[in-house]
């Protein structure tokens, strides 16, 4: 089948380019497999994109930023959505055309704001599927609300958690629309894991007040009081750079804890360090703690909404501890400081279980969702998810009777959208 992904900006840096990458490259071993970016800043991808993928912007900035459609709010894409200043008018245009010419067997949107576009826009027979990144109890109601009308005409919708997935089923009552838990995925690592011998613990991330690296920082002081041949890396950039430079400052961690910058691919970081961490206040999934655990390190995590505890089993390959919780942190770290057999065992033991977030589990998944989405469409029947996770297939009129009942909501949002009565 063919396969297209709808992504904000495919050259910029973040997780959900990172998981849409690798899971466009694994599908693309067996089917035709496209990317449409709506927005272009540069000439490359910041990260390598295989060749069997192709890539298609949608509006190039470095040429368009002044065009006169440019200039003007968009009016499909949801205003409360985080990234609606970006967007326009030119944006809904060319999304639009993209749509509405499209010749892919399913097409899956890859954040709220563009699966709107996807539900109001796309064919009817082309299978829609939206992915939530974040999560539903992220969003703002004014977003909910626009979610829950334009959602219906989903065939299903995809996120990172059961957990949100669970809510989502429990809060939006979407009829007819297929909710499912789809991991993010991480290839196979390339070198060799790591042996648990370093003492070095690495973190990860955007340094943004919401992944608390001043609580690690603060923690990790403990680990440095006591064993001060350990370290602490911390790699990525953004705006609490300074801020963070001055907490290790004003502790007196110059020698301990270091501000590595941003590294892509992070692997041959990963695999240098013995213990991985993370400290968030919220996390929708924990793209850096699986791929700390692919590479062999145990990951200490606050165990925050919703990711972590999904992917961490406290005790055995890593270590959960509450949110904001310092002292809690640090004395985890330092157990498994000073333990070296308990670090190399709970290290086996990350690589083994992250082994399910390999792409072959992951595709896997998703090819069996689409392939019977692709089927329920084309035959007038449609696969929901149970309420205890097991499916049943309803027969109804097809959904193109479906959509026909939906279109005078969706009218009626894009009239509402515009200012209209």
């Amino acid at each position: 089948m063919k396969i297209s992904f709808l992504l904000h900006n495919a050259y910029g840096i973040g997780g959900t380019i990172t998981t849409t990458f690798n899971l466009a490259h694994a599908l693309a071993e067996r089917h035709e497999v496209e990317i449409v970016s709506v927005l272009r800043h540069r000439e490359h991808p910041t990260f390598t994109l295989d060749s069997s993928v192709s890539l298609r912007p949608l509006v190039d900035l470095r040429h368009e930023r002044r065009h006169p459609l440019q200039l003007r709010p968009a009016r499909v894409f949801p205003r409360a959505e985080y990234r609606y200043r970006q967007y326009s008018e030119l944006t809904d245009q060319r999304i639009g055309d993209c749509l509405a010419t499209i010749d892919a067997d399913v097409v899956i949107g890859t954040r709220p704001g563009l699966n709107v576009h996807l539900a109001l826009q796309a064919p009817r027979h082309v299978v829609r599927i939206g992915q939530e990144h974040l999560t539903l109890d992220n969003h703002p109601p004014q977003l909910r609300n626009t979610l829950r009308r334009a959602y219906r005409r989903l065939d299903a919708l995809t996120t990172v958690t059961e957990a949100d997935a669970a809510a989502y089923r429990r809060k939006m009552r979407l009829p007819g629309v297929r909710v499912e838990t789809l991991p993010n995925s991480v290839p196979d690592p390339a070198l060799p894991a790591a042996d648990g011998t370093a003492k070095v613990v690495v973190a990860a991330g955007r340094l943004v007040p919401v992944k608390r690296y001043d609580l690690l920082i603060e923690a990790f002081a403990v680990v440095a009081a006591e064993r001060p041949d350990w370290q602490l890396r911390i790699y990525g950039k953004g705006e609490q750079h300074d801020r963070l430079r001055e907490l290790i400052a004003d502790l007196g961690l110059w020698n301990n804890v270091f501000l590595m910058g941003a590294a892509a691919p992070m692997e041959a970081e990963w695999v240098k360090g013995s213990i991985g961490a993370a400290a968030s206040d919220f996390e929708p999934f924990g793209m850096t703690i699986v791929e700390a655990m692919r590479c062999g390190l145990p990951v200490v995590s606050t165990d925050c909404p919703y990711g972590p505890g999904e992917i961490i089993e406290d005790g055995v390959d890593g270590r959960l501890v509450p949110v904001g919780d310092r002292d809690a942190l640090g004395a985890a770290l330092l157990e498994l400081v000073r333990e070296d057999d308990r670090r190399r065992d709970t290290g086996r033991a990350a690589l083994e279980n992250a082994r399910r977030f390999a792409p072959g589990p992951v595709v896997e998944q998703a090819e069996r969702l689409f392939a019977e989405a692709v089927s329920a469409r084309r035959t007038g029947r449609r696969v929901v998810q149970g309420r205890a996770g097991a499916r049943r297939v309803l027969v109804s009129q097809g959904f193109a009777a479906r959509d026909a009942a939906l279109t005078a909501a969706g009218s009626a949002l894009r009239r509402v959208r515009r200012g209209r009565p």
